[in-house]
């Protein structure tokens, strides 16, 4: 093990291809691969003994912290279920179509403006506001791609995502009057609190704040600190209240929902944001959130 830090200090160049070629031992104990995987994206070594930083605990949780229940909620047909027993069906997005197999789907029964995801894993998105436009054969290509890989050894070992069966679900398209483009709210939860809540525009981070709509002074990866708020929007509190519901008494998860218009939707759970690589900023928040992660001991999972 010593040998293998010694051969990641070297230029970023040979270290780049010496990870791509560590990426590919799947065999690799998990707790020795996140080492590696975390040094190559942020700089810094792991302490899993006594982790501190966000970031930190982020891959801690991956290598140790095994409930079953987490591979229903990242499964993104599974957690459906869920969501009806925690708070209700109205918050679900409308059902279009499940699939097991990418010929499975026809376009020709979908609506003119559709989405199709893959259920096991993220950036499995196929975004149709105009079914005339859609090239089918590329479409198809894409699903069949998604459809073989596995999202655990596709990244840093996601623990939750390694038996998640590969499906396709199709949603109906979500769109906000006067807007291009609808904003996602990440409420991060710990152990069922929510703490802040992040929100993306256009897939962007725009700007986090608490649960009481104030902005707060970081953020996160290459996103600017933005210093003029956005419009609280309506309904907020409920959103609070429901992201809690859902949250559960896991340590921590972040649960992504949409208010289109006053009407609050379901997006998806995810208990590794970035895969825990990406550090927030100013430096000093990583280790400020990351006390808000309490960790279990693990042989009690």
């Amino acid at each position: 093990m010593r040998y293998l830090y010694a051969l990641i200090k070297v230029p970023y160049t040979l270290k780049k291809l010496l990870f791509g070629l560590l990426k590919k031992l799947k065999f690799l104990p998990p707790a020795f691969y996140v080492k590696i995987y975390y040094e190559y994206y942020t700089g810094k070594k792991l302490n899993l003994r006594q982790p501190k930083e966000f970031n930190e605990k982020i891959q801690w949780l991956k290598v140790y912290y095994k409930n079953p229940l987490l591979t229903k909620l990242v499964d993104k047909y599974s957690v459906r279920e869920y969501v009806k027993e925690k708070v209700g069906d109205e918050y679900l997005n409308e059902l279009l179509g499940v699939y097991n197999k990418c010929g499975e789907v026809d376009f020709d029964a979908l609506p003119d403006q559709f989405v199709i995801k893959g259920v096991h894993g993220f950036h499995f998105n196929l975004i149709v506001p105009d079914k005339s436009q859609l090239n089918r054969r590329k479409a198809r290509y894409l699903m069949t791609k998604w459809l073989s890989k596995n999202q655990y050894y596709r990244g840093g070992l996601e623990w939750a995502y390694k038996n998640v069966p590969p499906r396709l679900i199709a949603e109906k398209f979500l769109a906000e009057m006067g807007k291009d483009a609808i904003n996602d709210y990440k409420f991060y939860c710990f152990s069922g609190v929510p703490r802040f809540v992040q929100v993306d525009r256009q897939t962007e981070i725009h700007s986090y704040y608490d649960p009481e709509w104030n902005l707060l002074p970081f953020t996160k990866g290459k996103s600017p600190l933005k210093k003029d708020p956005l419009e609280k929007p309506e309904n907020f509190e409920t959103m609070v209240g429901l992201a809690g519901k859902l949250a559960g008494d896991f340590p921590f998860v972040r649960v992504d929902l949409y208010n289109i218009d006053g009407k609050i939707l379901f997006g998806e759970m995810t208990f590794y944001p970035s895969d825990g690589r990406t550090e927030f900023k100013p430096e000093e928040y990583n280790r400020i959130l990351g006390d808000y992660i309490e960790l279990p001991d693990p042989m009690g999972v």
